[in-house]
């Protein structure tokens, strides 16, 4: 049985750009090594905008050496990169972008959606990329909502989607660099679910709405993140009310992590090289 290393809470608070206000539920500052192949998990909303003839989000910025995953749960976004990419994702898809070697992209609200306003919800999660990978070409997928598997949990439990690894035989559809399972849980109030997960992978659990027993009494909540044990195979959740869940399970990377702002790489020779990629415009640059 997986047991509760630590329930994380009250995770820090700011804007990122003036379309996105996060609170970071755990970075590589914050639990290291214990976390990966993570690196990082932003939370945004659900927040009201108000309609506006600007598109709000985040300017032309670069990232090297790792995959950015945003998940939205309301509103929609926009995504351009200086790989040539373009994506639109709402309620329910994923955009998956492994920067890899470096790009250079911008993250706005949708035309649509900053015209009506409405609610943004969304994460985004950063995962790390081994050595052997970091300089490959970027790439991106658009996973919508409707390519997401959705399997429905026994005893009337709830629902899940497989983003990306498998879940009783069902694969999600993201292609991944490691071994990763990334599940978004719907449970319902006062049922039970048992989950099997790989021994010896990394496994937390994010609560975006709800509150849930797991193992040993602990309980969590809503922005809670539940770090598990490596160890055991079997995860229990009892949800207490209606939970949204973002289950995290991967292969942990044994190498070196340097890090520094949108750049993370294993030396800090080689961040150092990617800063200055940057600025000479090698990451390339966004169309006009």
């Amino acid at each position: 049985m997986k047991q509760v290393v630590s329930i994380e809470r009250k995770p820090s608070a700011h804007w990122v750009g003036d379309g996105f206000p996060v609170r970071t539920v755990f970075s590589f500052d914050s639990l290291g090594y214990r976390i990966s192949p993570f690196l990082l998990l932003d939370y945004a909303g659900p927040t009201e905008f108000e309609p506006s003839d600007k598109p709000r989000g985040v300017d032309e910025h670069p990232h090297r050496g790792f995959e950015t995953v945003t998940i939205v749960y309301q509103g929609e976004l926009e995504h351009r990169d200086s790989a040539g990419n373009h994506g639109k994702i709402g309620p329910g898809d994923v955009q998956w972008m492994t920067a890899a070697s470096g790009v250079v992209h911008e993250e706005k609200h949708s035309s649509e959606f900053t015209r009506r306003g409405g609610v943004l919800e969304m994460v985004q999660l950063w995962v790390n990329l081994p050595a052997e990978f970091k300089m490959d070409p970027p790439s991106y997928q658009t996973i919508l909502n409707r390519q997401i598997p959705l399997v429905s949990l026994p005893d009337g439990a709830g629902t899940l989607r497989v983003v990306a690894g498998e879940f009783g035989g069902v694969k999600g559809p993201a292609r991944t660099f490691t071994p990763i399972n990334l599940w978004d849980l719907r449970l319902k109030a006062e049922h039970r679910v048992e989950l099997m997960l790989p021994r010896g992978f990394t496994a937390a659990l994010f609560v975006l709405r709800g509150d849930i027993d797991l193992a040993d009494s602990e309980q969590a909540g809503e922005t809670d993140l539940a770090l598990l044990t490596r160890e055991g195979e079997r995860l229990q959740i009892k949800a207490r009310s209606d939970a949204t869940i973002l289950l995290l399970n991967g292969a942990a990377i044994d190498e070196p992590v340097a890090a520094y702002g949108p750049f993370v790489m294993n030396n800090k020779t080689e961040v150092t090289q990617a800063i200055e990629d940057y600025h000479n415009g090698r990451l390339g640059r966004l169309a006009a």
